[in-house]
C-alpha cells in the first residue's frame, strides 16, 4: 500500500511525532501525534496526518494540533484529533470539526475466551458477528418501537435498553451520565430524524462506527488486571 502522507515527521519521543509549523504557511502551532513507530506506518497510509496540520491553522488554537493513537482519517479534523482554542485570542468552537451528528460512544466488554482457544477461527468469528450485528447504512435491527418509545429512547437512553431485557444494571452505572443526558428534548429531534434513526435500534449505524476484537499483548497494572480477570497473550 503506498503512503499517501509524505510530510515530515519529527520524533519527539518514542510515542510523539511532530509536524512543524514550517510544512505549512498559516499554521499557527505545530502538530503532535500520540502513536509508536508500528501504529504510524498505518497513520501514513491515509491523510489524516494532513487533516492534522489543517487544523493547526484554527485561529486562537493553543499549543498544538494533537492527534491520539486512534487517529484516521476524518471530515475537517481527523478521527481522533484534538484541538484547543483561546476565545480571547479569536478561538472558535466547532462542533462540526469532526462531525457533531455522529454522537460517537465507546463500549468495552470482556469475554473469556483466550487468544489461544480462537486463533484458528478469527475469520469464522468474523464472518459471525458481521451476519448478527446489523451496520452500516440502511441497517435495520430486531428491535422495533412505535414513535413514542423511540421518544423514551431518546431520554432514557441505555435504561430504556435496561428495562427491555437488552442490558443490566451494571451496564449502567459503567456508562457515563448512567447512559442518559439530563434534560434530553424528544420535541427538539426533527421528525426526518426519527425517520431515520427509528429502524437502526439494536444496530451499529451508520457513519464511522465498528465492533472489533483485540487481545491483550501487555498488562501495565498486575492488580487491576486481576480485578477484572485479564490476561496476556502468551
Amino acid at each position: 500500500m503506498s503512503e499517501l502522507w509524505e510530510g515530515p515527521l519529527e520524533k519527539i519521543d518514542d510515542f510523539r511525532w511532530r509536524i512543524p509549523r514550517s510544512y505549512k504557511p498559516g499554521m499557527r502551532v505545530p502538530g503532535i501525534i500520540y502513536a509508536d513507530e508500528k501504529l504510524l506506518k498505518d497513520i501514513r497510509h491515509d491523510r489524516a496526518a494532513e487533516q492534522v496540520a489543517n487544523v493547526a491553522f484554527l485561529p486562537g488554537i493553543v499549543n498544538a494540533s494533537l492527534a491520539m493513537p486512534d487517529i484516521h482519517w476524518g471530515y475537517g479534523f481527523p478521527i481522533g484529533g484534538v484541538a484547543a482554542t483561546d476565545i480571547a485570542a479569536g478561538g472558535v468552537i466547532s462542533p462540526g470539526g469532526v462531525g457533531f451528528d455522529i454522537n460517537c460512544g465507546v463500549r468495552l466488554l470482556r469475554t473469556n475466551f483466550q487468544f489461544e482457544e480462537i486463533k484458528d477461527k478469527l475469520k469464522e468469528l468474523v464472518y459471525a458477528l458481521f451476519s448478527d450485528i446489523p451496520s452500516g447504512v440502511g441497517s435495520k435491527g430486531e428491535i422495533k418501537v412505535s414513535v413514542k418509545e423511540e421518544e423514551q429512547i431518546l431520554v432514557k437512553g441505555s435504561k430504556w435498553a435496561v428495562e427491555k431485557g437488552y442490558g443490566t444494571q451494571d451496564d449502567l452505572e459503567c456508562t457515563e451520565e448512567f447512559g442518559a443526558i439530563q434534560g434530553a428534548d424528544p420535541d427538539a429531534v426533527s421528525q426526518r430524524a426519527y425517520d431515520r434513526g427509528k429502524a437502526q435500534s439494536g444496530t451499529l449505524g451508520s457513519g464511522n462506527h465498528f465492533l472489533e476484537v483485540q487481545a491483550i499483548d501487555q498488562l501495565y497494572d498486575r492488580d487491576l488486571c486481576d480485578a477484572f480477570g485479564l490476561m496476556r497473550v502468551r
